[in-house]
């Protein structure tokens, strides 16, 4: 038997081992639904790969800030609108002269080990941990010293205005100080079994097998519908359809080429709401020769179809981009920018302006030959590489197509710089000073999953620092208007499409309030607890 096939087999054992709960279990899960029902409420759904750790303030992947949402809570919550809404901190307030910042924490609060949660948590975190998340850095830099003058109540002293302050704090999970303080935080065993003070409690992790979540009776927010939470692992995107379909999970991340199988069956739906905006993106190296020059890199992107790309490579899941902002994030996108005007795709029009710019076809049928990277289990990328060579040739471009790991991508497109042309599958995080930003800021240290283009702009940095130095948003915006208007002259990153190809789909059979996000659901969470259970 293959490897997959066996694969296959034991992911399918582990979830019709989960069905049995389902149809049987009793004794412990009436505090899931009514009182007359003994039967346990499991939610059941399918992750690609094992989580290398469950804490989400340390390690960067999408399992384990899934896992973390769960597990954990912030400070603050953010919708997928970026609305923020009130969580372990009940109430804020700023001073007069914006110095000092207050929170008033929840009461009552524990830890799943029943330790109380306080204010010296909340400081311990903002003094230890919250630096080493991807965002926090710049966050904790804001904050001159913290005074906690009685177990409830928490003073930042701040020395100055950090722009996505709350957007950001929204994305930092709060761990134990009793059992972080004085250990090494990346070893700490509480990594691999998490306690924190959210819906769910870990109850077990069996590498390669299953993770499993129980239902916390005592979480202040109120009943957590679901008793038990298994998380079957599934590395086959084929198993995972196969398992969505037929009812055996109720949530799973599937293949965009597989998405037109729950077309007519009004129980699976792919969701398109409750997220951060995706898109597939360019990335280009202006190292290169043929790329160092603006003009040449504006007909390049202008040479890539994002029409084209929205219908056929990603099955219509997705729509093109019409500037560096999704609609989502409006109140900052610069309106006057327009890619169908500013980049038009026209290869007749291409191929005379790449004539004029000194690059005509040669013997060989090209002008010259681009190294284009990506991750080769992103399947949405794949396809728009593969479309892409197309239409570079069209205007004369040679392309080398390179599908790699995510690991060997991220080593060489931004450590050693070794590509041409990169497309990349990415969110824009809770904010544009955050997600969006990073791209275009210089990146002299070329650290991973930021701006690997060799480009450093002193208008560009200018832009984000006054964009990250205000709370007030009119302001923001205005900067952000300035940093998509030079992004617009230099183009060396942009947005092909916005695309929710990539965000999971759900079976309804059993749960009701998988699909549409209540109000004060934190982006691509559940909501614990207002989940149905229908049996």
């Amino acid at each position: 038997m293959s490897d997959s096939r066996k694969t296959r087999f034991a992911a399918l054992a582990v979830v019709a081992s989960a069905a049995l709960l389902i149809a049987g279990c009793s004794g412990g899960g009436s505090g899931g639904g009514d009182a007359a029902d003994d039967v346990e409420h499991v939610y059941i759904d399918a992750i690609q790969a094992d989580p290398s750790s469950f804490n989400p303030q340390l390690t960067n992947s999408p399992a384990t800030t899934a896992f973390g949402a769960a597990v954990f809570d912030t400070l603050v919550g953010i919708t997928a609108e970026a609305d923020i809404f009130p969580m372990l901190a009940k109430s804020w307030e700023f001073n007069e002269d914006n110095t000092t910042l207050t929170f008033d924490l929840e009461q009552d609060v524990t830890w799943h080990d029943g330790e109380p949660f306080t204010a010296e948590d909340v400081k311990f975190n903002f003094e230890e941990i919250m630096e080493f998340q991807t965002y926090g850095a710049p966050l904790v830099n804001s904050i001159d010293s913290i005074d906690t003058p009685d177990d409830h109540t928490v003073v930042l002293n701040l020395n100055s205005n950090y722009g996505p302050f709350f957007e950001t704090l929204a994305l930092q999970v709060l761990i134990p100080k009793h059992l972080y303080e004085g250990t090494d935080y990346v070893t700490n065993p509480a990594n691999m079994a998490p306690i924190g003070t959210g819906p769910m409690k870990f109850e077990s992790f069996s590498s390669g097998s299953e993770v499993v979540l129980v239902k916390n009776e005592d979480y202040w927010r109120g009943d957590v519908k679901v008793d038990r939470a298994i998380y079957p692992v599934m590395g086959d995107t084929n198993t995972r359809a196969l398992a969505l379909i037929s009812g055996e999970v109720d949530k799973a991340a599937i293949d965009a080429s597989q998405l037109d199988q729950l077309e007519g069956k009004p129980e699976l739906v792919h969701l398109t709401k409750g997220f951060f905006a995706q898109g597939v993106v360019v990335e280009m190296n202006a190292r290169n020769e043929y790329l160092a020059d603006p003009e040449v890199r504006a007909l390049v992107f202008s040479a890539l179809d994002r029409d084209k790309f929205a219908s056929a490579a990603l099955a219509g899941y997705g729509e093109p981009a019409d500037g560096f902002f999704p609609d989502s994030l409006g109140w900052a996108k610069d309106e006057s920018i327009d890619f169908a005007k500013d980049f038009p795709y026209d290869p007749d029009a291409i191929n005379k302006k790449l004539d004029a710019a000194g690059y005509p076809v040669g013997a060989d049928g090209t002008r010259f030959t681009l190294n284009v990277k990506y991750i080769s289990v992103l399947t949405d990328t794949v396809a728009i590489a593969e479309q892409a060579k197309s239409m570079l040739a069209d205007v004369g471009i040679g392309v080398n197509l390179e599908a790699v790991t995510s690991e060997i991508f991220t080593d060489q497109v931004y450590v050693q710089s070794n590509f041409d042309l990169a497309f990349l599958r990415t969110t824009v995080s809770s904010d544009p000073g955050l997600g969006i930003a990073r791209w275009y800021a210089c990146n002299p240290d070329n650290i991973a999953a930021r701006n690997p283009s060799g480009v450093c702009d002193e208008e560009i940095e200018a832009a984000i620092d006054g964009a990250n130095s205000t709370p007030e948003r009119a302001e923001r915006a205005a900067y952000f208007a300035d940093m998509q208007q030079r992004a617009k002259e230099l183009i060396f990153f942009a947005p092909l499409v916005w695309t929710n190809a990539s965000f999971p789909s759900v079976n309804t059979t059993r749960w009701d309030g998988l699909v549409e996000p209540d109000a004060d659901t934190a982006t691509g969470n559940l909501n614990w607890l207002t989940m149905t259970w229908k049996g």
